[in-house]
C-alpha cells in the first residue's frame, strides 16, 4: 500500500514542482482557498493555539492572522515540493544568510555546533546555509512512516549533499562523529511538544507553562559544542534571509536550560512580531493543564 501510494503521488509532486514560480504561486492561492475556506484544515486548532498566545487580541485579530498563516502555510508547502528540482542557485537566491561572521567564529573553535531552530518561515530552505558557510550541515528529523517518502526526503536533502539523522539516533550518531574527528552542524527543530512521560522540563512558551524539549542543551553540554539560533525572516513571497545568533560558545559553564529558554525566548520574540508565519498547526500546549509527572521540573 506504501508502495502503492508512494507510485500515485510522486509524479504529481515531480510535475508541480517543475512549475514556474508565477505559476507554482497561483496554484498554492489556490489550495489556500480549498484548505482554509472550504476543508478547514485544522482551522479550530489553529485558532485556539492563535488565541491563547494572544489573548489581547479580538476575534476579528485572530481571524486575520489565521488566514495569513494558511496562506504562509499553503506557500511552504508548495517551496518544498519545489525542493524536488530545485537548483542550488536558486536557492540560494531565494534564502540567504545575513552576517556570516557570527557563524564563522563560532566555526573558527574547530568544534561542531549546535543550531536551534523552530517551525517558523522557512525551515525546510535552511539546508541551503550550508552553500555559504562552508560547513556540513546535519538535519534531525523525525522519520516518515511511508518508507518510500522517507527515502525521497533523504534524496532531495542527498543532492544538496546534507545528511538526515532520525531523531531516535541523534546521540549515538553525533558522538560516532566526534570521534571520527567529523565536525558537522547539526540542526534541530526544539519546539515540538514532547510526550508526556518524558516532560521533565516545563517553562513559559508564549506566556504559557508547558513541557519543552532539552535535547539540543543536553547534547550541547556532554559533548561541548557551541550553540546558535538560526533566526529565519519572510522577506517576500518565495524570499527568505536568515542569521546566527550566538546562545553560548561554552555550554559546560552555562547555568542548567539556560540555552533552552534563551532559545524560546528567541523564537517568542520572532512569533510575537510576525505571528503568520509559525506553524500553528502543531498542538503545541496540548500540555499545559496536564498533571505534572513525577520528578518534572518547573521554571
Amino acid at each position: 500500500m506504501q508502495l502503492l501510494v508512494y507510485r500515485l503521488v510522486y509524479p504529481i509532486l515531480w510535475v508541480i514542482s517543475k512549475l514556474p514560480w508565477r505559476l507554482l504561486y497561483i496554484l498554492s492561492t489556490g489550495i489556500y482557498v480549498l484548505m482554509y475556506h472550504i476543508v478547514g484544515y485544522r482551522r479550530k486548532v489553529v485558532s485556539t493555539n492563535l488565541a491563547l498566545a494572544f489573548p489581547e487580541k479580538s476575534d476579528k485579530e485572530i481571524k486575520r492572522v489565521c488566514k495569513k498563516f494558511y496562506k504562509h502555510m499553503c506557500d511552504m508547502f508548495m517551496e518544498m515540493i519545489k525542493s524536488l528540482s530545485i537548483s542550488k542557485e536558486e536557492m540560494t537566491k531565494r534564502f540567504t544568510i545575513i552576517d556570516q561572521h557570527t557563524f564563522k567564529e563560532l566555526q573558527a573553535k574547530n568544534k561542531s555546533i549546535i543550531v536551534l531552530m523552530g517551525h517558523y518561515a522557512s525551515y525546510e530552505w535552511a539546508i541551503a546555509a550550508q552553500f555559504v558557510m562552508d560547513f556540513p550541515i546535519v538535519g534531525v528529523y523525525k522519520k516518515i512512516k511511508n518508507k518510500y517518502f522517507d527515502q525521497l526526503a533523504h534524496r532531495i536533502r542527498g543532492k544538496f549533499n546534507t545528511r538526515l539523522i532520525d531523531n531516535h539516533n541523534v546521540i549515538k550518531e553525533i558522538t560516532r562523529d566526534k570521534v571520527h574527528g567529523r565536525l558537522c552542524a547539526y540542526g534541530l527543530l526544539s519546539d515540538q511538544s514532547p510526550k508526556l512521560k518524558n516532560a521533565l522540563y516545563w517553562t513559559d512558551f508564549m506566556n504559557i507553562k508547558v513541557p519543552v524539549i532539552t535535547g539540543g542543551e543536553v547534547l550541547s553540554k556532554r559533548l561541548d559544542m557551541p550553540v546558535t539560533y538560526l533566526k529565519v525572516e519572510k522577506i517576500k513571497r518565495g524570499y527568505y534571509q536568515a542569521k546566527f545568533i550566538t546562545i553560548t560558545d561554552d555550554p559546560k559553564n552555562c547555568d542548567d536550560h539556560y540555552i533552552t529558554k534563551k532559545y524560546l525566548q528567541l523564537l517568542e520574540q520572532q512569533i510575537r512580531e510576525k505571528p503568520e508565519y509559525y506553524l500553528w498547526t502543531h498542538r503545541r500546549w496540548k500540555h499545559r493543564n496536564a498533571k505534572l509527572p513525577k520528578g518534572a521540573q518547573v521554571d
